[in-house]
């Protein structure tokens, strides 16, 4: 991902420790940061890699359940703070051109 966004011509920071949930990459000139999510952490709906165990299923669907209601109190923060949020999925990194169109489409 971040070589991609590097060819693309974009320039950008890791991990910014002062916005929430410490942003994977950050884009500051176009006020946008990028989360790239796991499938199986951050349930990915529909997604093969979004299984579940077969063993602990309540501790599974417990931590799952907190990870998306993470993520989605993150976003809430980070658009009220004024910043676009995008999130490339990992069953997402594999296509460079669909994933090069999202992300121009996403910082206009």
């Amino acid at each position: 991902m971040r070589s991609l966004l590097h060819r693309m011509g974009y320039r950008f920071r890791l991990h910014r420790r002062d916005l929430p949930g410490k942003p994977d990459i950050v884009l500051p000139r176009y006020k946008a940061v990028v989360f790239v999510h796991g499938c199986f952490w951050h349930r990915h709906k529909g997604c093969k890699y979004a299984y579940m165990p077969k063993s602990r299923v309540n501790f599974w669907q417990k931590k799952f359940d907190e990870n998306v209601e993470r993520d989605a109190r993150v976003k809430r923060e980070l658009r009220k703070l004024g910043w676009r949020t995008i999130t490339v999925w990992e069953c997402q990194i594999r296509n460079d051109v669909v994933l090069m169109n999202r992300i121009r489409r996403a910082l206009v």
